[in-house]
């Protein structure tokens, strides 16, 4: 099996020159942002990051192709970077410090693109975690300074955590019914969003988290950290990996529940 060491190296390069970037222009007064056509925002800072992070592997990587949130698909090959600059804008502009760099390398394998190596760097919570396929997940400040990730061991849904990111998206899937369920027979319920509650279910922290809306670049990289946690990672439709259009992620003693409850099984 590959050891990605250089890749994950790479993607931990890539995440520190986007923290720079990033960082700078956190709560700027003079932050740009603009709306795109499907309503989400965008500020410079996106487009920034994600054109550095672009010039990096077009140096670094040549022959590999890029995905990008604000810039689409650029070259053809087995071998993809998947990259959400700023995952969490609405925080970012508003000054709320949840919000990260997604960085994931995808290579074609057996049912599409998988995720192979995943970093998720959080600079203005100063936190990072990462993950190489086969290798486990970590957190730290450094490949040389990190902590190994585990997910929890909790098998009782009332004394289960759930994170999720709002309520909207599951009315407008005719889903809220099951997910207000589930909300009533765990132990608790936190609306984290965005990336934070797939490191918590990779840290143990959280036990199960889901989103009735995401793109890929929003779920590569979490993917895999969750995955080499030990967690279970699919779509709401129970297919692994981040290829569905939406998320479920649990420490995998509680997987079938969730997707039972969300799909309104129960």
């Amino acid at each position: 099996m590959p050891d990605y060491h250089d890749d994950l190296r790479l993607g931990h390069v890539l995440a520190d020159a986007a923290d720079a970037a990033t960082m700078d222009r956190f709560k700027a007064l003079n932050l740009k942002v603009e709306t795109k056509p499907d309503m989400t925002p965008v500020s410079d800072a996106d487009k920034a990051a994600e054109e550095l992070i672009r010039g990096h592997l077009k140096r670094a990587r040549p022959r590999d192709a890029v995905l990008g949130e604000e810039y689409g698909i650029e070259g053809t090959g087995p071998r993809r970077w998947v990259i959400d600059p700023i995952d969490g804008t609405k925080n970012y502009v508003r000054g709320v410090p949840v919000w990260a760099t997604l960085i994931s390398l995808m290579e074609a394998g057996e049912g599409g693109f998988q995720p192979r190596v995943g970093v998720v760097s959080a600079p203005a919570l100063g936190r990072r975690w990462w993950a190489a396929q086969g290798h486990g997940a970590f957190t730290g400040r450094s490949l040389s300074s990190a902590t190994r990730l585990r997910v929890s061991g909790v098998s009782r849904l009332a004394d289960a955590s759930f994170a999720y990111s709002s309520l909207t998206g599951w009315e407008e899937q005719g889903r809220l019914d099951g997910f207000l369920d589930l909300s009533r027979s765990v132990w608790r319920t936190r609306g984290y969003g965005d990336f934070w509650p797939y490191m918590m279910v990779a840290e143990g922290s959280v036990d199960m988290c889901a989103e009735p809306e995401l793109s890929l670049w929003d779920m590569a990289a979490t993917a895999i950290v969750v995955t080499e946690a030990g967690g279970e990672f699919t779509g709401l439709d129970g297919r692994p990996g981040p290829h569905s259009g939406n998320a479920a992620a649990s420490n995998g003693l509680l997987h079938d529940e969730l997707l039972g409850y969300l799909n309104q099984r129960y």
